[in-house]
Order: C-alpha cells, then sequence, then structure tokens
C-alpha cells in the first residue's frame, strides 16, 4: 500500500496496558468501540459479527473509521498484503473463517486499494441506522463481489440508498478529511495499531480472533493476571535485529 497518510511522530510512542484505554469521547461504557478499515478482511469478517455479540450483551457499536496505512506508517512496518508469503496466507485464512461462519467472502477488483474515499464518507454525521447500513453496504461492495469502493460513483450511490446525500462531494471538505485523521491520530494516541480493534471496557482487543476474549469480557469470565501483564511490560530486550 502506498503511504497515502502522514503525521508527525509521537514523541514517545503510546505503551498498551487495560488500565490505559478510556471508554469513548462520549464517556459510554455500554458501547463497545469498533476500529475498522475497509481495506482488512478481517475487519469485515468482524464487522458482520460484533452487533450480535453486542446485542448478547445488552451492548451497542460505536463504528471508528480510521486509516490502517497510517498506523503501519506510525510502527514503520509493512501490512500484511505487502509481504507476499503473508498475503497468500492471509486469504487463505480469512477464506477458513468465512466458511466456518457461513459468511460471502470474494477477493475485491484490487488489493492492495485505496480506502480513503470510503472512510470520509463513514466519518459524515448521519443517523445511527443509516451509518450502519452504509458501513454494511460498503463492506459487502469491497469483500462480498462487489464493484469495490474506490470508484467515487460506487460510493455515491451506496450512501445515496441509505439516505446519505451528496457525501463524495462532503467527503472531499477538508474538515471530513481532518475529521478522519483525528480518528486515526486519536486511536494511535491510546494504543491502537491495527484493524480491527474493539475497545470494551477499557480493554483492548485486536482482530477477529479475539473475539473468544472480548466475548468472556462482556460475560464477566474473563481473568487476567495483573501483575503478570506488568511484568511483561517491563521485560527488557537483549538483541535487536538491523535496522530495527
Amino acid at each position: 500500500m502506498g503511504r497515502i497518510f502522514s503525521r508527525p511522530r509521537p514523541r514517545h510512542r503510546p505503551q498498551w496496558h487495560p488500565t490505559s484505554l478510556s471508554t469513548s469521547s462520549d464517556g459510554d461504557a455500554v458501547s463497545l468501540e469498533f476500529f475498522f478499515d475497509y481495506i482488512s478482511p478481517y475487519a469485515y469478517i468482524a464487522w458482520t459479527q460484533i452487533h450480535a455479540l453486542a446485542a448478547e450483551h445488552g451492548r451497542t457499536v460505536t463504528p471508528v473509521p480510521v486509516l490502517f496505512a497510517a498506523m503501519l506508517n506510525e510502527s514503520d512496518t509493512r501490512g500484511p498484503a505487502e509481504i507476499p508469503a503473508k498475503r497468500a496466507y492471509t486469504f487463505v485464512d480469512v477464506s477458513r473463517t468465512a466458511s466456518v461462519l457461513g459468511l460471502r467472502l470474494e477477493p475485491p477488483p484490487s488489493h492492495p486499494f485505496n480506502p480513503l474515499l470510503a472512510l470520509r464518507v463513514s466519518t459524515l454525521a448521519a443517523p445511527p441506522q443509516a451509518r450502519l447500513a452504509l458501513i454494511t453496504r460498503l463492506y459487502q461492495a469491497t469483500w462480498a463481489g462487489g464493484p469495490g469502493v474506490t470508484d467515487p460513483a460506487v460510493v455515491a450511490r451506496i450512501a445515496r440508498e441509505v439516505g446519505i446525500e451528496d457525501a463524495v462531494a462532503r467527503a472531499q471538505r477538508p474538515e471530513t478529511k481532518a475529521r478522519l485523521r483525528e480518528n486515526t491520530a486519536a486511536a494511535i494516541q491510546r494504543g491502537v495499531f491495527g484493524v480491527p480493534t474493539i475497545i470494551a471496557d477499557g480493554e483492548m482487543f485486536w482482530g477477529y480472533d479475539s473475539f473468544g476474549h472480548l466475548r468472556r469480557l462482556l460475560a464477566g469470565t474473563l481473568r487476567v493476571d495483573a501483575a503478570a501483564v506488568e511484568r511483561w511490560e517491563g521485560l527488557p530486550a537483549s538483541a535487536h535485529r538491523k535496522g530495527s
């Protein structure tokens, strides 16, 4: 993926631990914050499952569009699709998962692709149900046999069909572009480094394969030794790769 987002490096990189993450800016501990980018098939799979999981436990979902490329830039690393062996494995792995879930999954027209327009449109003010429908339709256009989300005409049509008018024009406004940058910068500051990421009750869960732990947290059965976690965080490194 091209470097399509840049921002100054923070002087100190955030270090995540369970008590360092807060709830949403609205202070809503009931809501699950769902950080996503359309470029990730794992985020697509997670999006199809998060709502039922939330409803089981009386929770809601707050979607937060972020730019995964910026997170890669922040950590100075490459995405899975930029490493040939990992790219090949990723598509096998998500196909296995989709098969288990009975979920339609087809490759997009290209990958990596530029998700900026779709992400910006997803930040636009809209009624909650319209926004959820927009994200679902954009994900389906990307990962369920659709035309992708890089064509402005496709994005505009999807937005219009869920009741969001002039979406593409509004997405080009400076304040909309700034909103996506702010979402991403704020997520990075809170320790989010990839998608999908869910924050629930101050705990962070990365990837669809962490949903088992998320389910246990919501059920009140997740047990973690905080002292052991602190020991891991304080563990010194005794070797470094060249260039790292």
